[in-house]
Order: C-alpha cells, then sequence, then structure tokens
C-alpha cells in the first residue's frame, strides 16, 4: 500500500508539468497559424498601374487623396468616402467630399499641400504629369486610366484591391452598372437604332468616338455615333467633318452650345435648326463625361435624350 502511494505521489509533478508544456505548444502552435494567416493579407495590398508600377503595401492605406472625379466617386462607391484625405478640384460628389482640401486639378496638382497631407496612397489619372514628382518625394502613387467600359471594371477591381476591399464588392458594383444600362436600352423604341449622334465632350471640340466608354454606351442604347471611324476613345475633331457627317442629333453640355453655334456652318446644320440637340446641365454633364460609378445615370440620361428624338 505504501508503495502505490509513493507512485501515485510521484506522478502528480510529472503530470502537472506534461500538461503545461502541452498547453504552451498548442499556444505556440496557434500564434505560427495566426501569423501564417495574417502575412498573406499584407501581401495581398498590391497592385499593378496603368504605367505597368507595381506597389506595395504592408496593410492597407488609410489617408487616400484622388486627383480625378472618377476616382473620388469609385472610393466612395466602395464604401470608403471617410478615408479621403484630399481631393482635386473637380471632385464635387458625393457631398461629404465637397469639404475636403482641394489639392488643384490632375494636370497641375498642388504638390506641397498633397506632401503635407501624407497620405498613403495618391490615385492619379495616366495623363497626370505629377506621379513621378510625387514618387520621387517618396509618396506612393497609382495611375489608373479609364477610356472604355473594361476600363471602368478594371479601376473598380483595382481600386478596391489597394483599399483592401472584398472584391465581390467591386464585381458587385460593376454587375449594377451594367444591369441599369442594359435596362435602359430595353425601354427604348426601335427606331433608336436609326438615329446618327455626335456626342461633343468639349468645346475644342473634343467628341466621344465608338471606343470610348460614352461611346460604347450609345452603342449598347442602339443608336449609331458618327464618329464610328474615329480610332482614338476621345478624338478632336475638325468641326467641317460634324458638318459634313450632318448628325440627326447632337449631344452638348449646355455651357458649350454659344460656342457651338458660332462655328462656321454649324448654325446650319439641320439638327440644329430643328432643334435636335440635347444640352445637358453642368450637372448631368459631370456625370456623362466621368467614368465610374455614376455610368448608370449617365445612360439614363443620354436614353431620356434619344426618346425624345427617336420617331
Amino acid at each position: 500500500m505504501n508503495t502505490v502511494t509513493a507512485s501515485k505521489a510521484v506522478a502528480k509533478p510529472y503530470s502537472a508539468v506534461a500538461d503545461k508544456a502541452w498547453v504552451a505548444f498548442v499556444g505556440l502552435l496557434l500564434l505560427t497559424l495566426l501569423c501564417l494567416a495574417v502575412a498573406p493579407a499584407g501581401a495581398q495590398t498590391l497592385v499593378t498601374d496603368s504605367r505597368g508600377v507595381t506597389t506595395r503595401w504592408a496593410t492597407p492605406p488609410q489617408r487616400i487623396i484622388t486627383l480625378l472625379p472618377s476616382l473620388t466617386e469609385t472610393v466612395c462607391a466602395l464604401g470608403q468616402c471617410a478615408r479621403l484625405v484630399g481631393i482635386d478640384r473637380y471632385s464635387n460628389w458625393p457631398d461629404q467630399v465637397k469639404s475636403l482640401p482641394t489639392l488643384g486639378g490632375g494636370m497641375d496638382p498642388n504638390i506641397e499641400a498633397i506632401v503635407t497631407l501624407k497620405p498613403d496612397v495618391v490615385f492619379a489619372a495616366q495623363s497626370s504629369r505629377s506621379a513621378e514628382r510625387l514618387e520621387a518625394l517618396g509618396l506612393k502613387v497609382v495611375t489608373l486610366e479609364t477610356k472604355s467600359h473594361s476600363d471602368v471594371e478594371r479601376l473598380l477591381e483595382q481600386v478596391a484591391q489597394v483599399l483592401g476591399v472584398m472584391p465581390t464588392q467591386a464585381q458587385q458594383l460593376w454587375q449594377s452598372i451594367n444591369h441599369d444600362i442594359s435596362a435602359e436600352a430595353q425601354h427604348l423604341p426601335a427606331s433608336t437604332q436609326q438615329l446618327r449622334v455626335y456626342i461633343e465632350v468639349n468645346r475644342a471640340p473634343f467628341g466621344a468616338g465608338p471606343r470610348s466608354f460614352m461611346g460604347e454606351t450609345l452603342n449598347r442604347l442602339g443608336a449609331q455615333n458618327v464618329l464610328q471611324t474615329q480610332s482614338d476613345a476621345f478624338p478632336q475633331i475638325n468641326p467641317e467633318f460634324v458638318v459634313r457627317a450632318q448628325p440627326d442629333l447632337i449631344m452638348i453640355s449646355e455651357r458649350d452650345v454659344a460656342d457651338m453655334l458660332a462655328r462656321p456652318g454649324w448654325s446650319n446644320m439641320m439638327a440644329v435648326k430643328d432643334k435636335r440637340v440635347c444640352a445637358f446641365a453642368t450637372t448631368e454633364q459631370e456625370i456623362l463625361v466621368r467614368p465610374g460609378p455614376r455610368m448608370a445615370e449617365a445612360a439614363r440620361l443620354m436614353a431620356n435624350c434619344l426618346k425624345r428624338f427617336a420617331s
């Protein structure tokens, strides 16, 4: 009996040590697995922009500057407006961005002001000349090109990737845009297909070619683009070309109508004489020319214009 009791007395300390060792091992294993799970997430905050430049972040950027209205709108549409610390002078939607510091335009940004705000990332257009200057000052810049519908879809995905937003959120946003554009087309009469349309982007004049996001929307709505042979997305137009083309319908910004009428031969075009001109208010024109989350609204504006003149 005494022998058995002594044996048990020796076993108890051994069991306690083993239990502590096992708990420590399990804790270390869980910590290792947690570290392995977190490490890939940081590595996924990486994007290659329109220049082919790849940028990486250890964690998703929290301080964002956008130097193009469509980029501002995209960040907000992905639910990340609160991360914005500065915008370009033209960004004005949604309303909550209007209180943010404005940092010049995409082509003439205020470099000093941008650096002072210490952004984790600056989103800019590929055409912006500021990217290299900002990178030389130690900032991370992502440039994005948005000329076509496929560009906009890719833009949503890339911005979501940089911000650490679930990819499905960007995909659902694009699917919603795509669906609503198709829905607008379904509500138009068949006669829309006979309309030959000229879309003016600005008074230079630059027009919306068939390869632009605006031209693609027009095509999906069923109308014809008089700039069908233009290879550039937004070509600069010889005003005489439009006079010779004699479009059935002109879409233009309200602020550019006076300039349009002053061009030789334009006031004599049948579309002008018959008042087949949709002159969009400034707020509407901004929606039309911005490739981003409000493209379905742009399609609705175009569709309403087409309905007025489809016979």
